[in-house]
């Protein structure tokens, strides 16, 4: 695959590694962040995540991306007001013109250290073209058996989430009914 840079000069696309993709992304969660149980606010976590996952894809693609689903985020701690988080991005796989993104997100108490494993999320995303088109994202390569366990198990995520997609469309396209 090629493309054009910027200035119309034809390009190879390489493949990349997962470890290329990376994200490190740090935040302290602030009052404004939290809820009347001075507890993070999941919608803000989301964002987060959204935002750590979308850097890696567009660090793997340079494309613009956008975001097509989250699979479902299940938190096993809460994050408290005064905490520091930090969302560990990056590419676990990448198909034709989307890719997956998985962020892991722990706590950290900033006066004793101690960190937590507070929730994972799996995200995919599309790259696009500058008039929207979705454009093919580059191969990925795997350095380490992780990486090759990341990329299986995001192909057994895609699967599922086609599926939910297809029964989604059927059953939207029954509550329409026939068209006339």
């Amino acid at each position: 695959m090629s493309e054009k840079t910027p200035d119309g000069v034809r390009q190879s696309s390489m493949a990349k590694t997962p470890s290329a993709s990376r994200v490190v992304m740090t935040e302290t969660v602030l009052p404004g962040d939290g809820n009347s149980l001075g507890t993070a606010f999941g919608g803000k976590i989301a964002q987060w995540i959204d935002i750590a996952a979308a850097v890696a894809c567009q660090r793997h693609c340079r494309h613009r991306v956008v975001t097509a689903s989250m699979d479902d985020l299940h938190f096993l701690l809460p994050i408290k007001v005064g905490m520091i988080v930090e969302l560990r991005a990056q590419v676990n796989a990448v198909f034709r013109t989307s890719m997956e993104a998985g962020v892991r997100i722990e706590s950290e108490d900033p006066l004793s250290g101690e960190r937590r494993h507070v929730c994972t999320a799996y995200l995919t995303f599309v790259a696009q073209d500058d008039h929207g088109r979705p454009v093919e994202v580059p191969a990925l390569v795997s350095e380490t058996d992780e990486d090759r366990r990341r990329a299986k198990d995001a192909g057994e995520r895609r699967a599922i989430r086609l599926a939910h997609a297809r029964v989604r469309k059927e059953r939207l396209l029954a509550e329409q009914g026939p068209k006339t």
